[in-house]
């Protein structure tokens, strides 16, 4: 679908916006370069300096040929000179300014002047970003044209630098498909440095005698002479492999074309400007056309010997020798036999096969890579021939030494001295021909020599490792420390000392004597093709043929047997699992607090000392344990307390948006903030389920004990002591609330009271109070709450039960009785007529703080065992678990969040559901189900969840509407979206980071007082009545009880959004956005309708405009909601030299959006996972191993454990989530550590997006060859020097397929992509 462009909603700088004087043109994050001083990200100094520093053109020769204006700033200059499209200088001006302000917001320590870009943070960004440059130039033994003298001024350093960086950003975003070929963007960028050096050095042209001029200038100049015919070649390429089906080495792909840049003569062959002539842009069978230049790939099945001829040689090598020495051994063990001189001999045979299994692989290495060898390769030729020879003659020779060993033994009858010199000129060619093996063995225990000379770019170097392998420029000095090459020695030593162990004795010794007596039957007569003879040696084969196939596979069996068991014992290192139910949630939720202020709340940055290093560690054993006292017991206003409490009541409250708990357990599992002032901390309720009854049984059972014995006891359970401090507290304030205050009545309950509090500082409790009576006091009261939280209160009964409860207090709990005169002398009687009749005052009904104290005294009083099912949600409390069991777990000291790294999170979309429309939801299929009663059915306690939420907010008038009523509901087709894998559950799942580093951002730089008034705030908020609702069937308190009030929706937008917004962005990837609009697709409206509600969403498209005649151009488009103009704007519109999908869908669509992301991290997210609001608290924390050193390297990708919450939904989704837990979370776990060979991401992995955005891109696309692009990016990741670590302290969700067509297409996705 072709649509023209519209520039609605785009403005230039010196332009009036498009929405009237009174507007500002739409920006993405921060307003470069129509800088608004009361924008909120602009507010900080390092923004600005930014700014500065780009507007900081000097004495800089201006563009002779285009009109210069003053609000140009660097990039302007750039583009002028060298032809780059004006949108792609905007978006890479926001990307840069936005960096380098959070680069210096930073620093550990401020620069003298705030207001100025410190040139340190501009050259270390240059140094990352240019690292794979300075590597190329180095391995080609090019200069780098980085000219930056020491003796320049700082202004031209600081100009210099930052011109550096703009270019390779400006080329890097507008090369469209090229980005993925990192070198072919490191020639571009060498060849258009050196020419900005010649002005910047004020060259002068020789042919002109005027100041030197770029080769390549002009409006757009760049994507049409240098991207351009770049891309015309690969889409020939492409075009050529016939949609992938044609033999891959017939075409070329992304690597192929990107390995032509690993030698020096593409600035020969290619020039600059480009030479459309050369061989390099050549397609079909022109003669002189560049074909591969790194690797052939032949499909055929001798790859399975040719990619694993190590294993095999093993393999087959131990197969040979222990079947020799069980032949051989009539003695117990093999290692008796071996003492036989004979026996020796014969395992010597194994040289024999090895060289002879070198031999083939010569052979295949040649006839599979031959189509590399041209002229400019002829070494290449000349390697394989020889290899084939010296293979030849190595397997010829050993042949000979061989038979002269036998023919002197035999001659002599003996082991003659002779036939033992023989021997011995066998095993020193045998020590020649594994002593390259023996210096590679050495070479792995000492990895840092190994690294040098790879990494080493000295000819001699090259000279001596030319036979071994050709030199390229990726994987080269990958080997890990010491410490870790032993980790993975050990483990594989014990993992093939195993087999090799249990294949001898249970395998191949077995089968010797019955093959011995096979061979030797004698008139064996078999029925099979006359093709055989009647000999048993067929049958001996076939005999032996299921124990050889099991012997080469058992390899992995006893690797994941050895793999499960190292995962258990790194899991339980790491403290996972420690927590795996309610019961230890309440037994650990008293040392919450001080976790998540050890964790979550950024301290002191001073870890990094050793000496501070093991405080941390002791620090996290005693809060672990409990060992000590991390946790001070709280007082209800302290900071951390009430930092925890928000953080805790803004996880429940989501789980309510979510549906995962009722009112009701929001009740329970909240922090309130108790409007009767309390003596301690009000836990949830859910902790003090039957601490008062049992507290009540220690009295009766105790009843003659000391006051101190009897508090003692109590208080050896936290929770205990606070019900029985909050219990009294709490009734003391309710009765005294009830009671008129001028009243006798409130004259006795005071006095009582008095009388209470005065023995109970006294230490006399019990000897002035019955403790027996506690059990009938405690009847009384809970009666009197249940009346005061019914919705139509019986006044009579409450008056009765408060006069019943008035003669057990007065009459049967002193120890001395007193008479009706001591008591009126006492205040404590009112001499004649009924009390409480007249004097009973209930609050007003719209009171919902008192109705809400009521029902929290109700549940402390009444509370029994059966709380402990609270929630009772399955995935609420697997939630939970997992959440309070990181908060025990190592993980780095979470920053501010203005100094913390920012992210991205990229999800590709292509036309997936966005939201259920009423007619799915209703769509029966050929069973008669439909959707919404499968999601009823599947989750019947979050659609009774749902219905509470909808009649609490007059949105649906009875609980059993109809569907067809209910279907037509907004929030219904949320509710059932949010349950499938749709890309609304996605994208409310990733704004949960948006939301959570709003909280962070506050909690960072909020004092007490606003903390406090937070506090209250909310406390009002979420107890204003709900007037519209209408439901009768529960009380009027909860009715209007709001769980819906999120502290984060309460927090002023000046003190928090400007640095969250800074921090965090979500690009949704989808490519067929602006066909759906054009054809009016719901989809659209849909996608439409999310950037609406979530400030912090981006939507990149593809577009395609017609123009002249058939031609068209196509665009990257990346659009947001202006909440400002309440209308979708556009933002950038970047022209590609053509359509961008000439590889794998899903790769090119993250590729064209990637130039939108910001931040140092880009998260990858598929459209079928989600994310979890308490998980994004740990994201700044998990940001943070970046900047640890895992071994000798820092991570490059973050791995990120996965949940698969469709693992409920069927026995299928049951068996294929079981199967994500063997291969993501244990399997990737023991790759990670300690084998440190993990080269995957996963779609949840953090990628550090710097690196990868000079390396070629986060993901590969060559169609038919990258299906798989974790694993692909994860090999280029490794290949190039980078670290995949995993850590599971943080976890996100992921859908997985639920049906049986589903799951087999993705076990044969997996089968031929990964193994």
């Amino acid at each position: 679908m072709t649509r023209r462009r519209n520039p609605t909603g785009r403005a230039r700088p010196g332009q009036p916006p498009p929405g009237g004087d009174d507007q500002e043109p739409p920006h993405n994050i921060i307003p470069v370069p129509t800088i608004r001083a009361d924008h909120s990200s602009l507010r900080s100094a390092e923004v600005s300096a930014a700014c500065a520093a780009l507007l900081s053109i000097g004495n800089l020769r201006r563009p002779p040929c285009s009109r210069w204006r003053p609000e140009y700033d660097l990039l302007d200059w750039l583009r002028l000179f060298f032809g780059f499209q004006e949108d792609n200088v905007r978006n890479q001006r926001e990307h840069l300014v936005l960096h380098l302000a959070n680069l210096q917001m930073r620093l550990t320590s401020q620069p003298d002047n705030i207001e100025a870009l410190d040139v340190a943070v501009v050259r270390h960004f240059r140094k990352q970003l240019l690292r794979n440059y300075t590597l190329w130039c180095s391995y080609l033994g090019r200069k780098s044209i980085i000219w930056i003298s020491e003796n320049r001024e700082g202004v031209s350093n600081l100009r210099r630098e930052l011109l550096y960086v703009s270019l390779y950003l400006l080329v890097w975003g507008e090369s469209a498909n090229l980005r993925f070929m990192p070198e072919c963007i490191c020639y571009i960028f060498h060849n258009m440095a050196m020419e900005m050096n010649k002005i910047l050095e004020d060259y002068i042209d020789p042919n002109t005698g005027q100041p030197v001029l770029p080769l390549v200038s002009g409006k757009n100049a760049f994507l049409k002479k240098v991207v351009k015919p770049i891309y015309d070649t690969i889409k020939k390429e492409v075009d050529q492999s016939k949609n992938g089906t044609a033999p891959h080495d017939a075409w070329r792909n992304y690597d192929d074309i990107n390995e032509y840049f690993w030698s020096g003569r593409c600035f020969g062959k290619l020039g600059w400007p480009i030479d459309g002539r050369s061989s390099f842009f050549a397609n079909g069978k022109r003669r002189h056309r560049v074909g591969k230049t790194g690797f052939v790939e032949k499909r055929t099945f001798w790859n399975l010997f040719r990619s694993f001829d190590r294993l095999w040689v093993m393999l087959v090598l131990f197969l040979q020798a222990a079947i020799i020495v069980a032949w051989h051994n009539d003695k117990e063990h093999p290692w008796q036999a071996l003492k036989s001189r004979d026996l020796q001999v014969k395992v010597l045979t194994i040289f024999m096969t090895w060289s002879g299994m070198r031999f083939l692989q010569s052979l295949l290495d040649a006839g599979m890579q031959y189509l590399l060898v041209s002229r400019e390769t002829m070494l290449l030729g000349v390697r394989m021939v020889m290899k084939i020879v010296v293979a030849g003659l190595w397997m010829i020779a050993f042949v000979l030494f061989y038979g002269r060993i036998w023919s002197q033994r035999n001659a002599d009858k003996r082991w003659s001295q002779e036939a033992n010199e023989k021997l011995v000129n066998f095993l020193k060619l045998a020590f020649l021909f594994v002593l390259p093996e023996v210096l590679g063995l050495a070479l792995m225990i000492i990895p840092w020599i190994q690294n040098c000379l790879e990494k080493a770019n000295w000819t001699i170097f090259n000279l001596l490792t030319w036979w071994f392998q050709s030199r390229i420029f990726v994987g080269r000095g990958l080997r890990e420390g010491l410490v870790d090459s032993v980790k993975y020695s050990l483990f594989w030593m014990l993992v093939l000392a195993t087999k090799f162990l249990f294949s001898y004795f249970l395998q191949i010794k077995p089968m010797i004597q019955p093959t011995k007596q096979l061979l030797k039957l004698r008139d064996g007569k078999y029925e099979w093709h006359q093709f055989f003879s009647d000999s048993n040696r067929f049958a001996v084969g076939l005999f032996w043929l299921p124990v050889v196939l099991i012997y080469l596979m058992d390899l992995q069996i006893w690797y994941s047997i050895y793999s499960s068991l190292v995962g258990a014992i790194v899991g339980l290192l790491d403290h996972l699992g420690e927590i795996r139910s309610l019961e230890q949630v309440r037994l650990r939720f008293q040392f919450f607090a001080s976790a998540v202020q050890f964790n979550l709340m950024p301290g002191e940055q001073h870890w990094q000392m050793i000496g501070n290093k093991f405080q941390d560690v002791i620090h996290r054993l005693k809060l672990r344990y409990g060992l000590g006292k991390p946790y001070q017991k709280f007082k209800p206003n302290q900071i951390e307390a009430l930092r925890f409490a928000l953080l805790w009541n803004e996880i429940i409250t989501i789980f309510r948006e979510e549906d995962i708990v009722s009112d009701r357990e929001v009740e329970l599992l909240e922090l309130p903030r108790s409007d009767w002032s309390v003596g301690v901390i009000s836990w949830p309720c859910f902790l003090l389920c039957n601490e008062l009854l049992l507290a009540l049984r220690q009295a009766k059972e105790l009843v003659d004990a000391p006051d101190k014995w009897l508090w003692y006891k109590i208080c050896k359970n936290e929770y205990r002591r606070c019900a029985v401090i909050e219990a009294y507290d709490s009734v003391k304030r309710l009765l005294l609330k009830i009671v008129k205050v001028n009243s006798k009545e409130y004259s006795i309950l005071t006095v009582l009271f008095q009388e209470i509090d005065h023995s109970i500082e006294a230490e006399k409790f019990s000897k002035h109070f019955k403790l027996s009576v506690l059990p009938n006091i405690h009847d009384k009261l809970s009666k009197l709450a249940e009346l005061l939280k019914d919705s139509e209160k019986d006044m009579d009964k409450i008056v009765h039960t408060l006069q019943a409860l008035y003669q057990v207090a007065i009459r049967e709990f002193f120890v001395e009785r007193r008479k009706n005169k001591q008591l009126e002398e006492d205040d404590l009687s009112s001499g004649s007529g009924l009390l409480f009749v007249d004097a009973v005052a209930l609050p007003d009904p719209s009171d919902n703080k008192f109705h809400w104290q009521v029902r929290r005294l109700h549940t402390i009083l009444t509370s029994r065992d059966s709380m402990h099912k609270v929630p009772s949600n399955v995935e609420a409390r697997r939630r939970i678990s997992f959440f309070s069991n990181s908060l025990f777990m190592n993980m780095p000291h979470a920053p501010k969040v203005e100094k913390m790294l920012g992210f991205s999170v990229l999800t590709p979309y292509d036309n997936e559901e966005v939201l259920y429309s009423k007619e799915q939801l209703l769509k029966k299929n050929e069973d008669g189900v439909y959707i919404l009663f499968y999601l009823k059915t599947v989750y019947p306690d979050e659609w009774k969840n749902f219905i509470e939420r909808m009649l609490r907010e007059g949105k649906v008038k009875k609980a059993d509407e109809d569907d067809e009523t209910m279907a037509k509901l907004r929030d219904l087709r949320l509710w059932a979206s949010y349950r499938g894998q749709t890309l609304a559950r996605t994208v409310r799942g990733m704004m949960y980071y948006y939301r959570a580093l709003k909280m962070l951002a506050f909690l960072d730089s909020a004092s007490e007082v606003d903390i406090q008034n937070l506090v209250k705030r909310l406390d009002s908020a979420r107890h204003v009545g709900s007037v519209n609702s209408s439901s009768s069937e529960e009380s009027p308190s909860y009715q209007s009880f709001s769980t819906s009030i999120s502290s984060v929706n309460l927090l002023s937008e000046d003190h928090i959004s400007g640095t969250a917004v800074m921090k965090y962005t979500c690009v949704v990837a989808c490519q067929i956005y602006g066909s759906q609009k054009a054809e009016k697709d719901p989809g659209a409206e849909e996608i439409l309708n999310l950037m609406k509600n979530n400030e912090a969403l981006r939507v990149a498209y593809e577009d395609e405009v017609s123009t002249r005649g058939d031609e068209k151009e196509y665009y990257s488009v990346l659009v947001k909601y202006d909440q400002q103009r309440q209308e979708e704007v556009e933002l950038y519109r970047v022209q590609l030299p053509g359509p961008s999908k000439l590889g794998e869908g899903k790769l090119e669509n993250q590729n064209h959006a990637l130039i939108f992301t910001r931040g140092d991290a880009v998260q990858t997210i598929d459209m079928n996972q989600d994310n979890y609001f308490e998980e994004a608290l740990k994201m700044r924390n998990l940001l943070e191993e970046f900047k640890t050193y895992y071994g000798i390297r820092k991570p490059t990708i973050l791995g990120v454990r996965e949940h698969i919450f469709t693992g409920s939904i069927s026995s299928l989704a049951g068996f294929v989530s079981a199967q994500e837990m063997s291969f993501v979370t244990l399997g990737q776990r023991v790759l990670a550590h300690p084998l440190k060979v993990r080269m995957h991401y996963g779609h949840s992995d953090v990628l550090d997006r710097f690196w990868f955005l000079s390396r070629g891109g986060i993901s590969k696309a060559s169609r038919m060859i990258n299906i798989s692009e974790g694993i692909f990016a994860g090999f280029n990741c490794t290949m190039r020097g980078g670290k995949v670590t995993h850590h599971e302290y943080i976890q996100v969700g992921k859908g997985r397929e639920v049906g049986m067509n589903q799951i087999s297409m993705v076990e044969a996705k997996v089968a031929a992509r990964k193994w």
